[in-house]
């Protein structure tokens, strides 16, 4: 995944984001696709990161890999 799909990524979560807070009906559903989206969001940027960093330090880009959920749910922002 290059980052042109990334960004792509990232901009279909963000929408899909505002759909659903900007929806009047709050479900445990729509809840729990909000904190999914959020995890899915911190990963890609994490990745895009990750291969920003590589290429600045003329390493592989593509070598970067998206870390598990659990592991950017826990960085500090």
């Amino acid at each position: 995944m290059d980052e042109t799909d990334i960004l792509s990524r990232i901009h279909a979560l963000v929408d899909e984001e505002h759909k659903l807070r900007d929806s009047a009906e709050h479900t445990d559903d729509t809840r729990a696709r909000m904190s999914k989206l959020e995890a899915d969001l911190d990963q890609c940027w994490d990745l895009l990161r990750q291969r920003r960093a590589k290429r600045q330090y003329d390493e592989d880009p593509d070598e970067a890999e998206v870390r598990p959920e659990r592991t950017v749910e826990t960085y500090l922002q």
